[in-house]
Formats: structure tokens, sequence, C-alpha cells
């Protein structure tokens, strides 16, 4: 089949995703992204795995009718993830960039569970579902949760076992004390953005002293807590036990603080 060229183009823009490229010039030329789709033989009902995968064929043919090289089309595609990154890497678009997205866009590292802001103009990134108040966050927890962005960021950029596997007790501490269920993976990718930038804080929290930051933030929890905390680390009864040595010290602490001030005044 002899493809036509689109009478318009559209330069796609830096890390942008294929199916958003396509989905913008599919506007410029008037016609329906299905019936694009259709014209270079991707099925609509695949177009999920679209920005992970294309047939070299098909790749040939968008090449063809949007005027471009395949290079440029196939760079616009999620490059080989490792393990880790593919499980902190959204299928399926879950946050989205409030400026950016009235432009058509959608951006792959909005689609990375370490990425907070869009780096294309620094707005913070908002689920697409279930959209609560984002300016009710604190600057305190956006601050800790984009620290530990960027240090989960790192140790999947080096694929760093032994920095991933302590992010990630971090992250399942956080959801415990904020009962949150599912995989510390899904915890980071939440739509609820309190639990996202927890679960984000408490990485930055675990790096030094981590039993310490542990204890703190067990000091004052209430049952229920505990309970979903026993229930993560059902397995790990002596970390548990440590943990509480310490945040009893802290209380113990605290108390005789509290003691003496009030024996002065």
């Amino acid at each position: 089949m002899t493809l036509r060229p689109l009478p318009k183009t559209v330069s796609p823009h830096p890390d942008e995703l294929l199916s958003s490229w396509l989905a913008r010039l599919a506007a410029a030329n008037y016609c329906d992204f299905v019936d694009l789709l259709a014209h270079v033989g991707v099925d609509s009902r695949h177009t999920i795995m679209l920005d992970f995968a294309l047939e070299t064929e098909v790749a040939e043919r968008i090449a063809v009718f949007a005027r471009t090289d395949v290079d440029r089309v196939q760079s616009l595609l999620f490059p080989v993830l490792t393990q880790t990154e593919a499980a902190l890497t959204a299928p399926v678009p879950l946050h989205t960039c409030p400026n950016c997205s009235r432009q058509g866009l959608a951006l792959k590292h909005w689609r990375r569970a370490w990425v907070v802001d869009c780096q294309a103009c620094g707005a913070l990134l908002t689920p697409i579902l279930g959209k609560p108040d984002i300016g009710l966050l604190s600057d305190q927890l956006l601050r800790r949760a984009r620290k530990g962005a960027a240090l989960l960021g790192s140790a999947v950029t080096l694929n760093s076992v032994s920095q991933i596997r302590r992010a990630m007790r971090g992250v399942a501490f956080a959801m415990a004390l904020k009962r949150a269920g599912g995989t510390p993976a899904a915890a980071l990718q939440s739509y609820n953005p309190e639990v996202r930038l927890f679960c984000l804080a408490a990485i930055a929290a675990v790096q030094k002293h981590p039993l310490l930051k542990a204890a703190l933030l067990t000091t004052g929890i209430d049952d229920f807590a505990r309970v979903a905390l026993l229930r993560t680390y059902h397995e790990e009864a002596r970390l548990l036990a440590t943990v509480d040595r310490i945040a009893c010290r802290i209380q113990h602490r605290v108390r005789t603080l509290r003691s003496r001030s009030s024996e002065q005044s």
C-alpha cells in the first residue's frame, strides 16, 4: 500500500511519547486518531503498547506519512527497560502536567514513579483521576518527596540493587503507616498524591540512620498503623523490635525533658 504524506507535519517535543505525537499529528490534519492508526496498520485496541514497542514496518509507514525518518519515530518509544524500571514506569497515563497537557503533550518522564515535577515547565505533576487539592500538600512534604524522588531515580539509573532495596524498604514502611495496600511500586504511582509523596519522602528519610528514622515515624502512631507495620514486616520481627526499642527511648527522653521543664517552671 502506497502512503501519501500528510498535508501538515508536527515536530515532536523532546521526551514526547509516540502516542502523544501521533494524536497531535492527527489533530493538526483534522483526522481522527483511531483512523490515523488504522491507516498505518495499528489496531486501536493495542494503543497501550504503542509507546513501548513498534514493528519496523509500522515505524516506516509512520515515517512516510509524517515526512520524517524512522529513527526519529523509534526515538519516541520507551527504551528497553530493566525489571525495576518497568515496575516503576506506568503502562498507562497516571499523572500529567497541568500546563503542558493543554498543548496536547504527553511526555515519557510523566510515567516515571520517581518524577514529581514536569521537567519541561517545572509544574508539579497531578494525578489524572481523583485529583484532590494539590495546594493542601505541605512545602516540607514536597521538599522531602523531591529529595526522595532524586535518590530513587539515581538508584534506578545506576541499577544499584542495595540502593533500590533500601528505597523500597522505606516505601513499604511508609505504606504501613498510611495503611496503603498493594505493592511499593503501585504506591509510588498512586493517584493519591499524599500517599505517593509520603512514600517518596520516606526514601529520603531512610538513607541515613534508617532505624532511627523509622522509630521517629512510629512514635505516637495508633494501633491500626502498628498492626499494618506488623503485617508488612511479619518476616522481620527483629527489625521491628529494634525500631520499637529506639522509639521507646525517644519517648522516654521526651517525657524526661518535659518533666524537667515543668519542674523548672
